[in-house]
């Protein structure tokens, strides 16, 4: 089950990166094309500044999966480093409970502004301006399977806890990361 679960999210957060890039790609290349219109042309384009804005608003949200899953977006690092190597799982617990809390909130809210902006139409298109705000609810879901899984695979002993690439030692007492810090600083 837990090795379903694993790629499925890797799959999602996949999906969810490569909507991520695309819509990067997209928001700079409208920008560019929106400083041509403008400064070269001498004739700006009415739709190519809202049309970037939405793709950035989901470029950010669509890669917000992949930054839970690398434990980026929930780590005060500082705080697994003082943090006794034994409560760390309870830490990280605590911490996916906050996020999934956060991440639930904007789900609900999201759908209800999605719902709720659906006859407005975005200023220079044609498009209904739910299409943007679809990307709270989207963007939030994708990163609680994300958020998810990586809790799984920390209790199931495949991934070690605490952020990715990290410094934190896990395997030595508080103290000694105390008194490295100290010798670092003062170095």
């Amino acid at each position: 089950m837990l090795a379903v679960l694993l790629r499925l999210e890797h799959q999602l957060t996949r999906i969810a990166l490569m909507i991520a890039m695309l819509m990067l790609v997209i928001s700079v290349t409208l920008s560019f094309y929106q400083v041509l219109t403008r400064f070269l042309f001498n004739a700006p384009s009415t739709w190519t500044e809202v049309a970037s804005r939405t793709s950035m608003i989901w470029c950010v949200f669509m890669a917000a999966a992949a930054t839970f899953r690398g434990g980026y977006m929930m780590a005060v690092e500082v705080i697994y480093k003082w943090m006794p190597a034994r409560l760390l799982m309870m830490l990280e617990m605590a911490i996916v409970l906050c996020c999934l809390l956060v991440l639930g909130v904007l789900v609900h809210y999201g759908i209800q502004m999605t719902l709720r902006v659906n006859s407005q139409v975005m200023s220079g298109m044609n498009i209904s301006m739910s299409w943007a705000y679809a990307a709270i609810p989207m963007g939030a879901s994708f990163a609680m399977v994300s958020v998810i899984a990586r809790l799984a695979a920390q209790l199931s002993g495949r991934e070690k806890v605490g952020p990715e690439n990290s410094e934190v030692l896990t395997d030595e007492p508080t103290s000694t990361h105390a008194s490295r810090s100290k010798e670092g600083a003062s170095s």
